[in-house]
């Protein structure tokens, strides 16, 4: 058995006419147009493409500035629609509702229809985190935090729903209770109803607006600690669909052994589980003694020859090892662009949307390795067996063309009619 034939599917075509005549020994191509695996990154940029040009972002700015960054913000989602099917959109409390009351729906519904409209899946992150959220929380009480949690994931996941319908309901909840770097409103109320009962009454709250959507626990702990959450939470029946891992490796690479020790730790579950958030460098790696990422603050922090290629070489090895793992549906690079986090050459494009090594590397891996296009011949019965990696196809025959999805195997023939 190949190493990738869990991502592939057989079908039996069955091929027609318009008068409905059996297409018998004939040509046909089959070529996928998008994959079922989500290849995803970070859609921050979005923001950029969908702001109306009368709009300025804050008091001051260059009007014929902001035509030249929305033209940038332009050709780097062209780059990335490319490239990716999948794009995280950014729900943080305290800058989606920087005033109580007036949330940022209008201009994070245009992201999401844009994303959704070019053919690429949305996830909201996050909807319950206690870094970058709302500080007029900190005028109210822990119960009344709480049920302003709560009221804000209802209105959240009931307004997108059908345009984001996939979640980070919870985010980095290992250290939530003992986040001690400032005060925050969900640290208090997460220290008095402690991480399970938190979890429990996060994810209810989101399961209840749109209970066929997909939410996911996220957090970068993936030590014991994260699986023993994960095992009391799924015993207590808290709906969770999948399991997030967050991989920032601003010092230095995991390597093959940990990511298969952390696939070891959380395969037991047997819930999909998504890389979240994966930044690779291509630049000096951060020293190892800085604990706190956050904690490292440069002026500049360039790429490197040696740097470009290492990160392209460190992409390819982890995408292929996650891609061969059967329960991972979803990897996330984190940063489209360098400089985006603490300044880091973590960018799959360079600032000025040039296309780096490990841009072309995914490319290879993802639309070309990973890719299936082929030619098939009919028999005497109309029929052909197109076998290929999960996603939709486009089949042509005669000069014209139909939509096939290949996301399972399947028994029963598909009829196409050209």
């Amino acid at each position: 058995m190949g190493r990738f034939d869990h991502r592939k599917a057989t079908v039996k075509l069955i091929v027609k006419d318009a008068a409905g005549n059996l297409l018998k020994n004939t040509e046909i191509k089959a070529e996928q147009k998008t994959h079922k695996f989500l290849f995803g990154c970070g859609a921050f940029d979005t923001m950029g493409v969908v702001m109306p040009d009368e709009v300025l972002p804050f008091p001051g700015a260059n009007p014929e500035m902001m035509k030249k960054m929305k033209a940038s913000s332009i050709e780097r989602m062209e780059k990335f629609k490319k490239l990716f099917n999948y794009g995280t959109i950014p729900f943080y409390w305290g800058m989606y509702e920087r005033k109580e009351g007036e949330p940022n729906q209008k201009m994070t519904m245009d992201e999401a229809k844009w994303l959704k409209d070019n053919g690429i899946k949305v996830k909201g992150h996050p909807l319950c985190w206690h870094t970058a959220c709302a500080d007029w929380l900190m005028n109210y009480s822990n119960k009344e935090i709480l049920e302003k949690q709560l009221a804000r994931i209802h209105r959240d996941v009931s307004a997108f729903k059908g345009l984001v319908d996939m979640w980070d309901v919870i985010n980095e909840v290992v250290i939530m209770p003992v986040f001690d770097k400032y005060d925050n409103a969900i640290t208090r109320i997460c220290k008095e109803l402690g991480r399970f009962k938190l979890v429990k009454e996060v994810f209810e709250a989101a399961k209840a607006e749109n209970p066929s959507a997909t939410f996911l626990i996220n957090d970068f702990n993936t030590s014991q600690s994260y699986e023993i959450l994960i095992e009391g939470l799924l015993e207590m029946g808290v709906p969770i669909s999948a399991i997030g891992i967050q991989s920032h490796q601003h010092q230095g690479y995991w390597g093959k052994e940990k990511i298969h020790q952390v696939l070891e730790r959380f395969e037991h579950f047997g819930l999909p589980i998504h890389f979240t958030e994966n930044t690779l460098i291509s630049g000096e790696i951060m020293p190892a003694y800085i604990e706190d990422l956050n904690d490292w603050q440069v002026d500049e922090w360039p790429s490197t020859p040696d740097g470009l290629e290492r990160q392209a070489r460190e992409a390819s090895e982890m995408y292929t090892e996650l891609f061969a793992h059967p329960l991972v549906e979803a990897i996330t690079t984190w940063d489209l662009t360098d400089g985006k986090w603490l300044k880091a050459p973590s960018g799959v494009l360079t600032v000025d949307n040039q296309e780096k090594p490990v841009y072309n590397a995914l490319m290879g891996l993802i639309h070309g390795e990973w890719e299936t296009k082929c030619g098939l011949v009919t028999d005497a019965n109309g029929e052909a067996t197109l076998t290929g990696f999960k996603g939709e196809y486009e089949i042509t025959a005669e000069g014209k063309t139909v939509k096939v999805s290949l996301m399972e195997d399947s028994d029963e023939p598909v009829v196409i009619t050209l």
